[in-house]
């Protein structure tokens, strides 16, 4: 199934996918209505051929024909509803779905939304769109409602159906002058309960972190500050819909007033019976709701436009990485790099070999992230090439340059589980093997200081652990999937120095017989440990060799070195 591209087709689909459906609710729905329209005229027959006539065999077969109406519609009200609730939950079922498969789309999304705005997407969002399934029954079922009593007034007196004719689009003119105002402010404050939403969920994710360097009370006001604007957003939007719904109930009520006025002036004058009247004054109590309805409509049809658009946006972002369709061939494809320039990087040229630990000494962090993304495939250089063995890195499938690389970078997910399902998610490891993952990424100490051990709980995303804590068990997470080549940015950035020493030698140690490493750091101690060093340094490769070889260059030493 494709994603929706834009906003009408986010919000038409929920009536496409679902014909056969509405088809059966919406016809309910309808006779609900118009059975709701009839209770008044079967009074009236009850009173003129019934009380009225004082003969008792009309009054009961108009008893019976108002009993089949309040069973009818009572019915038709029931299955209808049911079969349109329905389509609005599998809509919005849908819809979530849309949101989530956009999110866990293996070659990612290319969206700055914080997490807290992408769930508002799945959930608020989902829900006005999905909504329009139920509307457009209910408007439908009210426009029905409207045109049947006019019809028959029209048998009852000509004068009060052209009334109504004549003055129910004008009685709707008037109340959706008011509605592109509150829609404007329903999509204002869609945006502002999310954004609020997305920063609570980033405090939450961040709060250790902000424990850590005494932020929480800057974090808790720039929150408060954020909240309090979608709480007065959602205030001046409650307020206009109160205006939209005072002015709606005011004018339905004048119109509807002047109608039973005029009929109670043609019953006095004989011109309509009395079960007449009763008909026409139970009628025009009856069109307050579906004018209320349709007076809405265009302000509750904007809202779940606003969904509709933001969820639209949303899908249309693009990938991070573009797929191709070779794999390479060989089960130990090698990492090369030939004279790439992107971004800060100029002209940097590299091969990964098996059994090897390399590692790249930039001078500048955001040409290491540029090298970090290259290698990842979530860019591709302006000049130069990425190859996986003989193939370009943009032309392999995206399960094949998983297969062959794994990039580990800085900041990594943690899942929720436990340590043992954060280190070895689908179970694959040997004890044996398990704990030789364990002590190559020092996360071995992780694990006994816990009663629990392995099975000791682990928050979503990590939050229960420390930093330092986190970034082993990412390491070791990264070691337990044994890819042809593993790339590591900074993965010692967090540990003590005796530890960083015993991640060094275990790294070296366990990717021996694995596959090739690249780590990318400015580590003296990982780039001691490392068989090769690349420096670079303004973009470009400044020296090759080992740690101690290009100790011997002051630039390379001030720079590993401070």
């Amino acid at each position: 199934m494709h994603s929706p591209r834009s906003a009408r087709q986010v919000l038409l689909g929920p009536l496409t996918r679902n014909g056969r459906l509405l088809a059966r609710a919406y016809p309910l729905i309808a006779l609900w209505q118009l059975g709701e329209a009839a209770v008044p005229v079967m009074i009236g027959v009850v009173i003129d051929q019934g009380v009225d006539s004082g003969e008792v065999t009309p009054f009961l077969l108009s008893l019976l024909g108002l009993s089949a109406v309040f069973l009818a519609f009572s019915l038709s009200y029931r299955f209808g509803g049911r079969i349109a609730l329905r389509a609005q939950q599998d809509e919005s079922h849908r819809l979530r779905l849309e949101v989530a498969r956009h999110v866990l789309d293996p070659r990612g999304v290319d969206d700055d939304r914080l997490s807290g705005e992408t769930l508002s997407l799945a959930t608020a969002d989902a829900d006005k769109v999905s909504f329009l399934v139920r509307q457009v029954g209910f408007t439908l079922a009210s426009l029905a409602a409207v045109i049947v009593t006019a019809l028959y007034l029209f048998t009852v007196d000509v004068t009060l159906a052209v009334l109504i004719l004549l003055g129910l689009p004008l009685t709707i003119a008037i109340s959706q002058a008011v509605s592109p105002m509150v829609a404007r402010r329903t999509e204002r404050e869609q945006a502002a309960i999310a954004g609020a939403a997305g920063l609570a969920g980033d405090l939450v994710q961040g709060i250790r972190p902000l424990k850590g360097i005494g932020a929480e009370d800057v974090a808790s006001r720039r929150y408060a500050r954020v909240s309090l604007a979608a709480q007065r957003s959602g205030i001046v939007t409650a307020r206009s819909w109160g205006y939209l719904s005072g002015l709606t109930t005011v004018i339905a009520g004048l119109f509807l007033a002047l109608v039973a006025w005029v009929a109670g002036t043609k019953a006095l004058d004989g011109e309509l019976s009395l079960g007449q009247l009763i008909a026409v004054v139970g009628l025009t109590q009856f069109l307050a709701e579906p004018i209320n309805a349709l007076g809405d409509l265009s302000a509750q049809a904007a809202a779940s436009w606003a969904s509709a658009r933001r969820i639209a946006d949303f899908l249309a972002t693009e990938p991070q990485v573009i797929e191709g369709e070779l794999v390479p061939p060989g089960d130990r494809p090698q990492v090369l790099l030939v004279g790439v320039g992107s971004g800060p990087l100029k002209d940097v040229s590299l091969t990964s070999r098996t059994g090897e630990l390399l590692a790249v000494a930039v001078d500048d962090p955001a040409a290491a992230d540029e090298l970090v993304a290259l290698l990842a495939g979530a860019k591709h250089p302006h000049v130069g090439h990425v190859w996986i063995g003989e193939t370009p890195l943009e032309e392999l499938t995206i399960a094949a340059r998983r297969r062959a690389v794994l990039v580990m970078p800085h900041e990594t997910y943690l899942p929720e589980g436990t340590l043992r399902s954060v280190v070895d998610p689908v179970g694959q490891l040997s004890p044996e093997r398990l704990e030789q993952v364990l002590a190559a990424s020092a996360a071995e100490d992780v694990v006994a200081l816990h009663a629990a051990g392995l099975d000791h709980a682990v928050r979503a995303r990590g939050s229960s652990l420390s930093g330092g804590q986190r970034q082993r068990l990412s390491l070791a997470r990264a070691l337990a999937a044994d890819p042809p080549v593993l790339v590591l940015h900074d993965p010692t950035s967090a540990v003590d120095a005796v530890t960083e020493q015993r991640v060094a030698a275990g790294l070296r140690k366990l990717r021996q017989e694995s596959g090739a490493t690249i780590v990318i750091t400015s580590s003296p101690t990982l780039l001691a440990a490392a068989d090769r060093v690349i420096w670079i340094r303004d973009g470009r490769v400044l020296g090759r060799g080992t740690h101690a070889d290009l100790l011997a260059e002051d630039a390379y030493r001030a720079a590993v070195l401070r």
